[in-house]
């Protein structure tokens, strides 16, 4: 069995897991990573509970926040917000995330959840403009449609590392 659980990304003086947006799920969250400029990385290790909203996590920083909800060290949900230019959701490892949408609702296709990948890396660019970073959406793109190859975990930080919030 895979690894399941939460990764929190944000920019911050303050250590995310002390924010309002965070509350509810502060006692389960430990610090992964940190970066230049405030960036942190939290995780979340469970499937289970509610760790907040990045829309809430986003408004409060004021800068761009994103969540990586890892399923089974399979494929990952990507929610992402910005103060100004909102929020999004998209995936990786797309072929695992199918399946595990097909396993759930019929008739619902993973189109009907996520961004297609090159939307998501426009989107994704204009989340790191938003914080300060100017990135390629090519490269972008490239982990958006990548295999896990093994572990989808590994996807989710190559996106960070290629938003340049926090480099691997």
């Amino acid at each position: 069995m895979g690894y399941w659980g939460y990764f929190v990304v944000g920019r911050s003086e303050r250590p995310l897991k002390e924010l309002e947006a965070l509350a509810g799920a502060a006692e389960g969250l430990s610090p992964r990573s940190e970066a230049a400029d405030g960036w942190q990385v939290w995780e979340y290790p469970s499937g289970d509970g509610d760790v907040g909203s990045m829309n809430a996590l986003a408004r409060e920083t004021g800068a761009p926040a994103l969540f990586g909800y890892v399923m089974d060290s399979a494929c990952v949900v990507v929610e992402a917000a910005g103060p100004e230019s909102g929020a999004w959701t998209t995936c990786l490892a797309r072929a695992a995330m199918a399946g595990y949408i097909g396993a759930g609702q019929e008739g619902l296709a993973l189109e009907d959840y996520f961004l297609e990948p090159s939307d998501a890396a426009e989107r994704a660019a204009a989340w790191a403009e938003e914080a300060g970073r100017a990135v390629d959406a090519g490269g972008l793109l490239d982990v958006l449609t990548a295999d896990p190859d093994p572990l989808a975990e590994n996807l989710f930080f190559r996106l960070l590392d290629r938003l340049t919030v926090v480099p691997l």
